[in-house]
């Protein structure tokens, strides 16, 4: 393919419409050396490497899964917790909101930079979860609210570039048309970790046992896990970048195949020329944006709804057993799902992902609500309110949950080869500061209730109902408008390398500005109110 084809192919309006991932596979082949066309175009994989992957997979999902499972076990355990440290909702908001969230940001993207820099993905991945795995066992430990907190954070420090670099190790280890799948495989993690909860919950409420046993439990199951890591995995090979060759201006982070140039310079050129990309890009922090959005609604879900659907069925002893298991096998069946639908929509793949994030999280929006208010529908009877409960929350999941695999996949998909990881890092810390201000915002809601007391309660609901369908709805309409700008991207009609105007520019560092400064205040305002009360 040659400049004139290359140029075209990046802004007629009608192919836009119609480029496929296998379209953009074919010209990234044209536009790279041998390397690429070996990566993209190897004959029939043998079963042994197929049982490699799927094993590596596994390994990766069970790392992801107890990194989940650590936080629905405290979610699960917010009474016990709460009254067994003394603390008050404000500081359960800390641990639950900013303690590890401005960690996870401000460290993701420095460890994920260095991950791509090294080609060291499997080395960074395993140091970290056995650093957040040991502070998971201290967090057990932990006898009063700054010890916990101290635990929490260093948890964060480990857990900060797990996502963005299992999403690139898996997007480097699969072939391009199981990308969708295999991500949603992954993150079948987040549904079963907080199925596993559920039940651990349970039985642990039944046998009086204390929720510090079950931290004490997953911190030394991921010592076992980091090291299995290390042993089993092996860096895998990069993929050339699917996106339309006339973007991809810099081979020091589009290129394909293994990391050669290790001087400072090159770190520079690479570090400002993924920056340069991504800001160039018309869709990336709208993605980003809305999916913040998404997540702070599932983020207020998964903290606050166990805890508040517990005190609305106090006869009901297996309520967190059965919202667990619906939790864990729709959840997992949905992100699947997602994962097969984009994996077989044809020319509509690429931009899949975006219609069943934003449709799905509009509809479940209504579910959710019919699930606060369940046991008002049911006239006061608890037999009927979780009979209401259970169908109504199954079908939330089952809309709501499409997206995580997909999304990922997209965004894997987007983003430059050399510096998919460090771009991926800039992504999950963004929406992390979004999501994690969610515990924060209602911690301050609800500093002056009693947490057994029946305004509690109320207060707790007013906020579930509110909080996550502007959430879903938000995100959803972001995601609407941002379909176009995705297959502009895909088809390589970015902003032109040296014309980013100082609009934009300013634009980016005005809202990264205020964005911290938002996040200061929240974080810096809890505190000293934990520390007034405490």
């Amino acid at each position: 393919m040659d400049a004139d084809e290359e140029k075209s192919v990046s802004h007629d309006p009608g192919i836009l419409k119609e480029l496929t991932v296998a379209d953009i596979d074919s010209l990234s082949a044209d536009a790279n050396d041998g390397t690429s066309q070996q990566i993209h175009h190897k004959p029939r994989t043998p079963i042994l490497n197929v049982l490699y992957v799927s094993l590596s997979i596994f390994i990766l999902f069970l790392n992801y899964f107890l990194a989940q499972y650590d936080k629905f076990v405290l979610s699960y355990f917010q009474n016990d917790v709460i009254n067994s440290l003394n603390l008050t909702s404000t500081d359960y908001g800390v641990l639950s909101g900013y303690a590890t969230g401005i960690v996870y940001a401000l460290l993701a993207i420095p460890v994920a930079f260095v991950a791509d820099y090294a080609d060291a993905r499997i080395w960074v991945l395993s140091v970290a979860a056995l650093w957040w795995s040991l502070c998971v066992l201290f967090q057990g430990l932990s006898r009063n609210f700054w010890q916990i907190l101290l635990a929490r954070i260093g948890m964060g420090i480990g857990q900060a570039p797990v996502e963005a670099l299992s999403i690139s190790i898996i997007s480097d280890l699969v072939e391009p048309r199981w990308l969708f799948l295999s991500e949603s495989l992954f993150y079948v993690g987040v549904y079963l970790g907080e199925a596993v909860s559920g039940q651990i919950a349970t039985a642990f409420d039944a046998t009086g046992t204390p929720w510090n046993k079950a931290m004490i439990a997953i911190g030394i199951t991921g010592i076992v896990l980091a090291i299995l890591t290390r042993i089993v995995l092996r860096e895998p090979i990069r993929r050339v970048s699917v996106m339309a060759p006339v973007q991809c201006f810099d081979p020091s982070i589009c290129a394909g195949g293994s990391q050669s140039n290790r001087k400072i310079a090159h770190a520079k050129r690479q570090f400002l020329a993924s920056v340069s990309q991504i800001v160039r890009m018309r869709s990336f922090w709208i993605l980003a944006l809305s999916s913040g959005a998404r997540q702070f609604s599932g983020n207020v879900f998964g903290w606050y709804m166990p805890g508040y659907l517990t005190s609305l069925y106090p006869a009901k002893p297996d309520l967190l057993s059965n919202y667990g298991i619906i939790v864990g096998a729709v959840g997992s069946v949905a992100v699947v799902l997602g994962g097969i639908i984009c994996t077989y929509a044809g020319k509509y793949r690429a931009i899949m992902p975006l219609y069943i994030t934003a449709i799905g999280g509009m509809i479940s929006a209504a579910f959710v609500v019919v699930m606060v208010f369940s046991l008002d529908l049911a006239g006061g009877s608890q037999d009927r309110g979780v009979q209401i409960l259970y169908g109504v929350m199954s079908a939330a999941y089952i809309t709501a949950e499409l997206w995580l695999g997909a999304y990922a996949s997209l965004l894997a998909m987007l983003l430059p080869a050399r510096t998919k990881t460090f771009c991926l890092a800039i992504y999950t810390s963004t929406i992390i500061l979004i999501y994690s201000s969610a515990p924060q915002i209602i911690g301050l809601a609800l500093q002056n209730y009693d947490v057994n007391s029946e305004a509690y309660i109320e207060k707790t609901r007013n906020i579930l109902a509110i909080l996550i369908p502007v959430g879903y709805w938000v995100a959803g309409v972001g995601l609407l408008f941002c379909v176009n700008k995705v297959r502009a991207d895909i088809a390589g009609d970015m902003v032109e390398v040296g014309h980013i105007t100082r609009l934009r520019k300013g634009a980016f560092i005005g809202f990264w500005l205020a964005f911290a400064a938002l996040t200061i205040a929240l974080f810096v305002t809890s505190l000293v109110i934990a520390s007034l009360v405490g």
